[in-house]
């Protein structure tokens, strides 16, 4: 999900926090637990709803829970029975893909963490097992991974022989180095790989996703051991060859970006230092709102069939002095000796760009081929 915890975004006046939690899915949670004696559902419904405003995703998540643990019994044993007791379905084992579950089945995982995490992680730990198969645990393992490592580990590597996917994928995404918007782990990054090199040839994409998304964020802090151990899967053969060239690619992507050797050297990208490249501007200058085009032409010398991916890099100009980048895809290909490929771009400079704002001044664009710096040159973005 590309939007932040405050639940912002997807155009003027969207708001994926009031998308997520409104008076229909607070009631549709509050039906869910007046299966528990005692629980009046319409009561917690109006007093969450009445809660909701002025509070963005994750604060709407714990207030939620709030309500809910009003209601509930205040010892955790009891608690987390009630919980699970209360808890729908899991979530459609059949499927292999994206059954992410609804945000407002996150509450379990708040409370094992409030209630159970010093004084009862066992159970707590329990609580989790059972509301990942309805809602993704991935936020709230990880405080039990910084609070008692030895005991989570252990679960974890029963878990990851879990009969239910979403289990399974717990391990991989709840130790991942660096997940987005969770807290971070005092986990050394390494030692889950014990568990991708049990979890990289499940047959659910769901799983192997989140294997590879973990490998890319372990590949920026020690790459070679990414790489070393996509080799090693790739000679045991316990994954579809087409399945793990895809988690590949994936688990590659941002040491790609990098330019790092032995990445693209596994994907079958060599050195380019042979290669003669040419960047070609076709506007020097260019508003907001207009378009940057350009023309990479890549020739190569070698007696053999080169492959080549060509990516670019625009180094972005800020106020004070301040720089900035991103990597952009241009196009991959294999060239014949004595042949040449040609790359032809027209980039939007987008007003309303999510990530980075534009700013008058000169700019750099830098071509990339196989990981390595072969050409730029500079244009201006008018005021």
């Amino acid at each position: 999900m590309a939007r932040g915890p405050d639940g912002k975004g997807g155009g003027p006046g969207f708001s994926l926090a009031d998308q997520l939690f409104n008076a229909r899915s607070v009631g549709q949670l509050g039906r869910e637990y007046s299966a528990l004696p005692g629980f009046d559902g319409d009561a917690f419904a109006a007093q969450a709803v009445a809660g909701l405003s002025g509070r963005g995703l994750l604060e709407r998540l714990d207030w939620l829970a709030d309500c809910v643990a009003a209601q509930l019994p205040q010892e955790f044993d009891a608690m987390a029975d009630a919980l699970e007791a209360a808890m729908r379905p899991p979530l459609d084992p059949t499927l292999r893909d994206d059954d992410f579950g609804q945000f407002i089945h996150a509450v379990p995982g708040i409370l094992a963490v409030r209630h159970g995490l010093e004084d009862h992680p066992d159970c707590a730990l329990d609580l989790i097992h059972q509301a990942t198969q309805r809602f993704s645990m991935e936020f709230y393992i990880r405080p039990f991974l910084n609070r008692w490592p030895d005991k989570t580990l252990e679960r974890l590597r029963h878990w990851v022989e879990d009969d239910n996917y979403h289990v399974r994928r717990l391990v991989s995404e709840g130790t991942r180095p660096r997940l987005p918007w969770a807290r971070n782990i005092t986990l050394d990054p390494l030692v889950p790989l014990e568990f991708l090199d049990r979890l990289h040839a499940d047959p659910t994409r769901y799983v192997t996703r989140s294997v590879a998304n973990h490998l890319n964020d372990i590949s920026k802090v020690a790459p070679n051991a990414v790489t070393g151990r996509l080799q090693d899967w790739s000679v045991q053969g316990r994954q579809d060859a087409a399945e793990l060239g895809w988690m590949t690619r994936h688990a590659l992507r941002t040491a790609v970006k990098r330019g790092e050797p032995g990445a693209l050297a596994l994907l079958g990208y060599g050195d380019a230092s042979d290669l003669d490249v040419t960047l070609t501007m076709a506007t020097a200058q260019v508003a907001v709102g207009e378009r940057l085009e350009f023309d990479v032409t890549v020739a190569a010398k070698a007696q053999t069939q080169t492959q080549v991916l060509v990516d670019y890099r625009i180094q972005f100009a800020r106020p004070g002095g301040r720089t900035g980048s991103k990597v952009f895809k241009l196009g991959k290909a294999g060239i014949k000796a004595g042949s040449e490929w040609v790359g032809r771009k027209s980039h939007l400079l987008k007003a309303d760009a999510t990530t980075f704002r534009w700013h008058p001044g000169m700019h750099r664009i830098v071509v990339q081929v196989n990981g390595q710096d072969r050409g730029e040159a500079e244009f201006e973005v008018l005021g």
